[in-house]
């Protein structure tokens, strides 16, 4: 609803820039600025908040409006459109009271199901009639007084949440800061070697008569060495900063694990249709199949030489293994139902008296 809110929101409108209650003007005066008060969302500017309502509460100065009003309750609008702002409030009003958390329920279409009732309470807040919106504020006062231990424990719960998440993220923002510390100073340190490695070298080619190519190639040699061993400590050093800062994030988190990767679709339901009696060549020399090789109008269609050697040595072999013997044997004789038995009896005896009587119609004697 809130996104379609944000889609429908009306043009700027000149009368937006101009209090309603003393017909200040942003347009003569552009430092105005205007408030809003939660309880009936008329806009007016601060000169008027402050000039009304700093001795104490006081009504409404908009016409036919009347509600009492409190300056603490005044704040600047987030958003343009009032009606975006006043369901924003809405939403934050109802979340604060129906603030249950989906592992409190059995199953996910319970927890569905609470998502729409909220939803639908939403709605008759913001878009209801009148008297849906009384019905609405009443349901949502049983529902806090009923359950006000409940809606206690899942703030707090959320409130500890969003401070581990707080903590978690100043963690990992230090974490950051440290590696990036320790980067430049493996740069730093770097640079420092490399310079004392040159004037070791300079120094080394000055006062003694070794090849120069030589003492170049141990002077990289050492700087590859000490590089080496910075950029392992500073890889521990991450990894120790990195399992502190996880052990911030282990209380009431469930394990993750990493999603598994979707398998191709398998029609035959995982069964292994390799052939066990033969190997599939891929090329037999049949006189039958000269003329299919050999001209290219028989493959136009999509038809594979391929599939027609699968299927030609699947059915010769699909008889071996199969003795229909063992399996009659094994196999119990059929059991008649007690239904089946019955109508049996009952077509018998029907079939005996019928040829009783007619043997009394042909008995003349």
């Amino acid at each position: 609803m809130l996104r379609n809110n944000l889609s429908k929101a009306p043009p700027n409108d000149p009368s937006d820039d101009i209090c309603p209650v003393c017909k200040s003007n942003r347009y003569l005066n552009p430092s105005l600025q205007f408030l809003i008060n939660p309880e009936c969302y008329h806009k007016m500017c601060s000169t008027c908040v402050d000039r009304i309502f700093t001795s104490g509460p006081a009504s409404c100065p908009v016409p036919y409006c009347g509600k009492t009003l409190r300056k603490k309750g005044f704040h600047k609008a987030f958003f343009g459109d009032l009606k975006v702002e006043r369901e924003v409030d809405i939403r934050k009003r109802v979340g604060a009271i129906f603030n249950r958390r989906q592992d409190e329920f059995e199953t996910l279409l319970d927890w569905n199901n609470y998502l729409e009732e909220v939803e639908g309470l939403i709605f008759d807040l913001v878009e209801g009639s009148r008297e849906e919106k009384v019905k609405a504020e009443e349901r949502l006062k049983r529902y806090k007084e009923s359950n006000m231990g409940d809606i206690e424990d899942n703030r707090k719960a959320g409130l500890e949440e969003a401070e581990l998440e707080r903590r978690r993220e100043k963690a990992e923002k230090e974490a950051a800061r440290q590696r990036r510390l320790a980067i430049v100073r493996e740069e730093e340190a770097a640079k420092a070697d490399v310079e004392q490695s040159r004037r070791e070298v300079l120094e080394r080619l000055a006062n003694t008569d070794e090849d120069a190519r030589k003492i170049t190639m141990q002077a990289q040699k050492i700087i590859l060495k000490k590089s080496g061993a910075r950029r392992e400590m500073a890889q521990a050093l991450g990894e120790a900063n990195g399992s502190a800062a996880g052990g911030l994030t282990l209380r009431g988190l469930k394990k993750r694990e990493a999603p598994v990767v979707e398998k191709p679709y398998d029609p035959f339901g995982g069964v292994d249709l390799t052939p066990s009696r033969y190997v599939l060549q891929d090329d037999y020399q049949s006189e039958w199949l000269a003329n299919a090789k050999s001209d290219q109008r028989h493959m136009a269609g999509g038809y594979s030489m391929q599939e027609y050697y699968a299927r030609t040595m699947f059915e010769a072999f699909s008889g071996l293994g199969v003795f229909i013997e063992d399996e009659v044997v094994s196999k119990p004789p059929p059991v008649a139902s007690s239904a089946v038995a019955s109508m049996a009896a009952v077509q018998a005896s029907t079939g005996k008296l019928r040829l009783e009587s007619k043997m009394d119609l042909d008995d003349v004697f």
